[in-house]
């Protein structure tokens, strides 16, 4: 079986990564304004919404401006959402009466989905109406990655561009993304989703009267369209409240390794459209090759947690893999395949119960989250984390050479440091501080339904999940509470907007410099060498951020399960 594992997860890497590197190419035409395939048949239809919403595509913003736009796009998105779920019952598309939603809930699912995090503390199958789900969840599926890609793209003007005072067009940046990449992936995806099984429907609940004499209602709904742009967009929330475990959402084998595919197709693609529009491939082969050893390492040890047997259930005689919490038909390596990248992209779908998995396994999970998910990470803002820790490793190798850090040309002086800083630290010391108050207040620990070790590793993985915009949960707490709606919501809007804003401010600052010639004493930033201290700096700030509480946690855990004992 280890062998079998093996290969079923290389080749897998192996198909998604040849697969990237054209479609990042295309990315990289359409977002620099190129023409392409697909130019003849969007493009009337690009056109027609700058007519419409009083467009002009050639006025371009400064960084102020660019970051005002895209602040209150999602303030007005986060806004309509938490509206259409307050009344939901008033509107139609709600065959099977779902009442409004209650405040507290809407509006941390407003925040969700409106800032790409999908987290979910409602059972979308018993709270939702059908509008809800496809004017709501589905279209801010869309907008939100393409707001995360716009963002990244502003930054890269930054590095392409010379002493310019401006970084591009929001409206025009976001209006390409979902024309050209996002919507035609989704639809097409969605087609083979419902080829394969995956709800795609209007018509009401249906009621089944089951063998032992009961009636059951089966949910039923607009499952598939969701369900693709859910994966290609980064997003994860899922239709129903078993996500991708549901087999409406998730029915077999294929759909499975399908669904992982489109996990992690856009995050890999944008990392070579990088390496496209600033006509450095090597450089975008560097950072996917850092991103690639930290998704592997991870995955290799999560895979080794897994095959084991937990020490307490092996003492009864019982062998074999933890097949708690998994589906048979998944088994354990693709459900740690599945797991180990939506922590790694901020997707935050399941296809196995996170709180089920051993604690290392949830270690690594939680280390992808607590890092900022720069391994692909959401769509744009993945690479733009990533980024964050290039300019904190050009600052340390500029130390070791006693030369002014520069990256791509740019000279990174102590603003670029400040923001990337900001940006990395910031979120993460806020997970601390947010875990520590909910442990310490009874609202916090009214949630949990697990002491000890896990129970704290259920509230640190939920606030980790809030700022790393995942959405994914330990979900032995019970997060649907005043405070859990309101703490995580705020930990949702701050975790989106720390990493973006101070990505536009650098933009900003780094298209308004001129370029430096490179020469001998300029630090490489494509070899090996560069990749190795790019991985070491990403696990070395993660691991003195979190280790004293991942101690006490997931680590501590895995001490009682090797020592039989239980909490």
């Amino acid at each position: 079986m280890l062998l079998e594992d093996v290969l079923l997860i290389m080749l897998f890497l192996l198909i998604l990564t040849i697969a990237a590197i054209p479609i990042g190419k295309y990315m990289s035409k359409v977002l620099t304004s190129k023409k392409t395939f697909m130019t003849p048949v969007i493009q009337p239809l690009e056109k027609l919404v700058y007519r419409i919403c009083s467009i002009d595509e050639n006025q371009e913003m400064t960084w102020k401006r660019y970051a005002y736009a895209l602040l209150i796009f999602n303030i007005i998105g986060i806004t309509f959402l938490f509206v259409l779920q307050l009344m939901q019952n008033f509107l139609p598309l709600n065959p099977a009466q779902m009442s409004g939603v209650r405040w507290d809930t809407a509006l941390n699912t407003a925040i969700s989905f409106g800032t790409n995090t999908n987290w979910q503390s409602y059972a979308g199958e018993t709270t939702m109406s059908y509008l809800t789900q496809m004017l709501g969840m589905t279209v801010q599926n869309f907008l939100s990655a393409s707001v995360g890609i716009a963002a990244l793209l502003a930054l890269i003007r930054g590095f392409t561009r010379q002493k310019s005072a401006t970084i591009g067009n929001f409206w025009v940046d976001i209006t390409r993304t979902i024309l050209y990449i996002l919507l035609p992936l989704a639809v097409i995806f969605a087609l083979v989703l419902a080829s394969q099984g995956v709800v795609a429907t209007i018509g009401p609940y249906v009621t089944a009267h089951t063998l032992e004499g009961v009636n059951q209602t089966i949910a039923l709904g607009p499952v598939a369209s969701q369900e693709a742009i859910k994966m290609l967009g980064s997003n994860g929330g899922g239709y129903f409240n078993a996500n991708s475990a549901h087999p409406f959402e998730n029915p077999n084998g294929l759909t499975n390794i399908l669904e992982s595919f489109a996990i992690l197709l856009i995050p890999i693609s944008v990392v070579f459209a990088f390496g496209y529009i600033i006509r450095n491939f090597r450089q975008g082969l560097a950072i996917f090759a850092a991103m690639m050893i930290l998704l592997v390492g991870g995955m290799g040890v999560a895979y080794y947690a897994e095959s084991q047997s937990n020490p307490i259930i092996q003492k009864l005689g019982v062998s074999g893999g933890n097949m708690e919490g998994k589906e048979l038909v998944f088994g354990v390596a693709e459900s740690v395949l599945w797991g180990t990248i939506t922590t790694d992209v901020s997707n935050g779908g399941v296809n196995s119960m996170h709180d089920s998995a051993m604690p290392l396994t949830g270690l690594v999970y939680m280390f992808n989250l607590g890092i900022g998910e720069v391994i692909f990470g959401g769509l744009g803002v993945g690479l733009i984390g990533m980024l964050f820790y290039v300019i904190l490793t050009m600052f340390i190798a500029g130390l070791m050479i006693g030369r002014t850090p520069e990256f791509l040309g740019k000279k990174l002086g102590p603003y670029e440091m400040v923001m990337a800083t900001l940006a990395l630290i910031v979120p993460a010391g806020l997970i601390l501080v947010f875990s520590g108050i909910a442990i310490s207040l009874p609202q916090g620990l009214a949630g949990l339904n697990n002491p000890s070790a896990h129970g704290l590793s259920e509230i640190l993985y939920a606030y980790a999940s809030a700022f790393a915009n995942n959405g994914s949960a330990f979900a032995g707490l019970s997060a649907n509470t005043v405070f859990y709606n309101l703490t995580l919501g705020l930990a949702m809007f701050i975790g989106r907007f720390i990493v973006i804003i101070p990505a536009i401010a650098i933009a900003g600052s780094l298209a308004a410099k001129g370029r430096v010639p490179t020469d001998a004493s300029t630090f490489p930033s494509t070899n090996a060498l560069f990749v190795l201290m790019l991985v070491s700096v990403v696990v070395i700030v993660g691991a003195l951020t979190f280790f004293p509480v991942f101690s006490l946690g997931p680590i501590l855990e895995q001490l009682f399960l090797q020592g039989g004992l239980t909490f």
